[in-house]
This record gives structure tokens, C-alpha cells and sequence, in this order.
């Protein structure tokens, strides 16, 4: 039948020469044959031949040995060029407005995006704030590039802009989470970025990532500041959870329940900075009328405390 006749029919040969480990000559003949109307015998076939020859051999290396002072080991993820000119808040709208109208899987786009991550790096908070005027309208697929990059951005003005926008309700609660998620990845957070963002704590509708992101935010930051617990802001964030846990985290209903283990989680997620409140823990971990839950999650909250803060408020035995 005809279904059974074979339309394309491919073949390919190569003979290779090598010698003492190097290939000195390869030839390759390609030959394609497709069978238009099978019953009668016609169609078309194509031959291609490709020959490679070893010319010559070099023994001298490529580069000068004075050359190898120009040579250095880096890390290639993310590395860009800095920008030396003035980056102005019109040329990154119309940067915005470039990424809404070219397709969005295509290797113009990625480049597009990551221009725009790096030269939101070099706009002050004044023009941020003129910026998202500007350019807060959704693409097609309802995408926003600018909420997108303002997590990637990770300067000062850039948090200072996303808590203002999570505060004022301007971007849509999964967009909040990406936001706070995305304060654990700042590589060099600042007591400014902990000082804008400490308020949220206080909110009622305060999520967990709101918790977890802040409090990583600041351990992060006490890593490369050892007297973090004096700086204000970072007692700011400290005294919000303090004042969560009471006089020994007692508890009233289910719902209390889970919102003092997130707060226990989120000072054990502090860090360094936990240790003024190893007191609370203490006491909220000693209590044998307290549900079993929040006398580990409070035992479990010294995880990063300094040793000399565990020795002088030492814990107890829960059982």
C-alpha cells in the first residue's frame, strides 16, 4: 500500500584520518531522497559532501606571557558593565514601554528586562515614586515589567518603594509575597531598607512572608554588622515581636496559636539579633501550662542566638 512506502529516505557516510590523536582530514557525504508520488517512481534527492583538512599545526601558545597580567578570575553570573552616565527616569519609562511591545519569550526580552533591573539601581526614591507614576500600566497577559524588576533592583529605594506599595495596597497580594520573599536574596541589606519595612509588622493583615522576609532581611544584615542589636532600626523590628509574645506568650484560641509560633519562627529567623529577647523565650519555653507547640517553637527560636545570651538565660527542659 501506499502508506507503507517509504517517502524520505536519508543517508549519511564519514571517513575520518587521524593521526598520533589529531584529526588531520574528515569528509562526510550527505544524501536526501524524497519520494513525491511513491507509485510512479518520481521525486527529488539532494547530495551534500563537506571536507575538513588539518592545515597546520600551532606550537606557540595563543597569548603573550605579558598578557597574562591583564587576565583575573571572576564570577560571570550578573556581571554588566557599570553604567557611568547620568540614567534618567523618561529613559527608563520608555524602557517599560519597549518590553510591553516586543514578545515576551524571546532573547531581545531577557536583555531588555536586565537593562532595566540595573538601571533602576542608579534612580534616587524620588525617582522611583515618578517612575511607578509613570509606568505602573500592565502589558499584554496583564504583565507589569516594573513590579517584576523592582525585587532584582535590591537598593534602598527600591525596598523603600515596594514596602510603599504593599502599604498603600497598590499591588495585588501575590505580587506582595514575590516582594517579601525577595528581601531574603538582598545581598547588602541597609538599616534603612529594616527601618522602612519594620511598620508592616505592625499591621493586622501582616502575612507570614511578611514575618519571615523582614526577620531574614535583618539576620542578614547582622551578619556583616556585629553591634546590630544597637541600631534602631533593628530594635524597632526586635520590639514589634517582643511585644507579640507578651509576658510568656500566652495564648487564646487557635488562631492566637499560629500567630505566636510565626512569631516565635520569625525571631529565631533574626539571628543575632534575637538575643536581647532570650529572656521571653526562656520564659515562654519554661511554662508547663503552655501548649507543647509553643514551648518548642520558643526553644527553637535560640537557634541563632549567641551562646553567651543562651549560657545567661539558660533553657529550660521541655517535657
Amino acid at each position: 500500500s501506499q502508506s507503507e512506502q517509504q517517502v524520505l529516505s536519508s543517508q549519511l557516510e564519514c571517513a575520518q584520518s587521524i593521526r598520533d590523536g589529531v584529526l588531520e582530514e574528515a569528509t562526510c557525504t550527505e544524501s536526501d531522497r524524497v519520494m513525491l508520488l511513491p507509485q510512479r517512481g518520481s521525486g527529488a534527492e539532494t547530495q551534500t559532501q563537506a571536507a575538513l583538512k588539518l592545515l597546520q599545526v600551532e606550537t606557540e601558545p595563543l597569548y603573550k606571557k605579558g598578557d597574562s597580567e591583564d587576565l583575573y578570575v571572576t564570577n560571570i553570573l550578573y556581571e554588566r558593565e557599570v553604567t557611568k552616565r547620568e540614567v534618567t527616569g523618561a529613559e527608563v519609562t520608555e524602557l517599560v514601554w519597549k518590553l510591553c511591545l516586543v514578545h515576551s519569550a524571546s532573547y531581545e526580552t531577557a536583555d531588555l528586562f536586565m537593562t532595566l533591573v540595573f538601571e533602576l539601581r542608579h534612580l534616587s526614591l524620588e525617582a522611583l515614586r515618578a517612575l511607578w507614576q509613570r509606568s505602573s500600566f500592565k502589558c499584554r497577559d496583564n504583565w507589569q515589567p516594573l513590579i517584576d524588576a523592582l525585587p532584582s533592583c535590591a537598593t534602598e529605594a527600591c525596598v523603600v518603594l515596594m514596602k510603599d506599595l504593599i502599604a498603600s495596597g497598590e499591588v495585588e497580594e501575590d505580587k506582595a509575597e514575590y516582594f517579601f520573599w525577595s528581601f531574603t536574596f538582598i545581598p547588602n541589606p541597609t538599616s534603612g531598607m529594616i527601618e522602612s519595612l519594620a511598620p508592616l509588622l505592625k499591621s493586622p493583615r501582616a502575612s507570614q512572608s511578611c514575618f519571615l522576609g523582614v526577620t531574614a532581611l535583618v539576620h542578614r544584615f547582622c551578619l556583616a554588622h556585629s553591634s546590630c542589636d544597637i541600631v534602631p532600626a533593628v530594635q524597632s523590628v526586635m520590639k514589634t515581636l517582643g511585644k507579640f509574645l507578651g509576658e510568656n506568650c500566652t495564648v487564646q484560641d487557635s488562631e492566637h496559636l499560629s500567630k505566636m509560633q510565626l512569631v516565635l519562627k520569625a525571631i529565631g529567623n533574626a539571628g543575632l539579633a534575637a538575643a536581647p529577647l532570650a529572656p521571653a523565650l526562656s520564659g515562654c519555653a519554661a511554662l508547663r501550662s503552655h501548649p507543647m507547640e509553643i514551648r518548642l517553637a520558643a526553644v527553637h527560636a535560640f537557634r541563632r542566638v549567641p551562646c553567651s545570651a543562651r549560657v545567661s538565660h539558660s533553657l529550660p527542659r521541655v517535657s
